[in-house]
C-alpha cells in the first residue's frame, strides 16, 4: 500500500515577551501544513494509499495531530521528549528523519513550503539531505503514475516539471492544494477515538546530546513585535487632482 508521512507543527500565535512557550491558548496547527496534508488525503484517494501525521514537539501539540486525524489521516504520531526543548531546525529535522525510519517503509514525505512562527522554510529540505532523498521545493502537481512519478513546482513565474523516483520528500506550495475544511463528522471521529501515538527519544534511537540546545549549532534568543509608525494620508478630489496631490507628495519625500 502507497504510503504518505506528512510533518506537521503546532506554530506559536502569540508571542509576546521572550521565548515563545507553546500552550493551547496561543498554538494552531501550521497553516502552511494544511495545503500539505491536503495534497497527502488527495494521493490517498488516488491510490488507495494510507496517510500518516508526525509532528514533533511538546504534549499540547496533540491538539493539531487531533485536526489532523479530523481532516482523514489514518494515523498520528507525536515525537515528544523533554530534552528537544529549545532544538533549532536542524535538531527538528534530525528526529523526524529518525522517526520516519521508525514508523517503517515510505514512498512520500511531505511538508508545508515554511511555518507561521519562525518562517525559515529549512526543515523539510534539511530532513531529506539527511535521509538522502530526493527533494523539490514548492510542489504544485503530483501525477502518481508508474515508478517515476512526474512532479510540477512552482519557481517564481516558472513552472518546472521533473521526473522523480520515490521515495521522496517536497514541500507543498501553499496555493496549490486548497485545504478542505473539517467536518463535525471527522471531529467527533478523532475525539471519540484518540489514537495519537508518542515517541520518545529512546524509541527513535536517538541521544540527549545530539538534540535540545546541545545538538543545535543555532538558536532562537527572543520574539518581539516589529512596530511599524505609518502615516496614512487621505487624497480628497477628483482623479486628476488625486494623482498630481500624490506626484507632489512623493517629490516632496524624495521618492520621485
Amino acid at each position: 500500500m502507497f504510503q504518505v508521512i506528512v510533518c506537521i507543527k503546532s506554530v506559536v500565535t502569540a508571542a509576546p515577551k521572550g521565548v515563545a512557550r507553546r500552550t493551547p491558548e496561543n498554538s494552531r496547527l501550521n497553516p502552511f501544513d494544511r495545503p500539505a496534508l491536503e495534497a497527502a488525503l488527495q494521493l490517498k484517494s488516488a491510490t488507495q494509499g494510507n496517510v500518516t501525521a508526525v509532528s514533533m514537539g511538546p504534549r499540547v501539540s496533540s491538539e493539531t495531530l487531533t485536526e489532523a486525524l479530523a481532516m482523514g489521516v489514518d494515523r498520528a504520531v507525536l515525537v515528544s521528549d523533554p530534552a528537544l526543548q529549545e532544538s533549532d531546525t536542524l535538531v527538528t529535522a534530525r528526529v523526524l528523519a529518525a522517526a520516519v525510519k521508525v514508523l517503517g517503509p515510505y514512498d512520500l514525505l511531505m511538508f508545508g513550503t515554511r511555518t507561521a512562527d519562525s518562517d525559515t522554510g529549512q526543515v523539510g529540505p534539511q530532513t531529506a539531505s539527511l535521509m538522502d532523498i530526493p527533494f523539490l521545493s514548492r510542489v504544485t502537481q503530483i501525477d502518481p503514475e508508474g515508478e517515476n512519478w512526474t512532479i510540477e513546482r512552482r519557481m517564481d513565474d516558472w513552472t518546472e516539471t521533473w521526473r522523480v523516483a520515490l521515495p521522496m520528500a517536497m514541500t507543498i506550495d501553499p496555493r496549490a492544494y486548497p485545504p478542505r475544511p473539517v467536518s463535525l463528522v471527522g471531529v467527533s471521529q478523532a475525539f471519540d477515538q484518540p489514537l495519537i501515538e508518542t515517541l520518545t527519544l529512546k524509541d527513535i534511537h536517538l541521544s540527549e546530546d545530539v538534540v535540545g540546545l546541545s545538538g543545535s549549532p543555532t538558536r532562537v534568543a527572543r520574539l518581539e513585535k516589529v512596530k511599524q509608525d505609518r502615516n496614512c494620508t487621505m487624497l480628497t478630489g477628483d482623479p486628476q487632482t488625486q494623482a498630481a496631490a500624490l506626484m507632489d507628495h512623493l517629490t516632496q519625500a524624495g521618492i520621485l
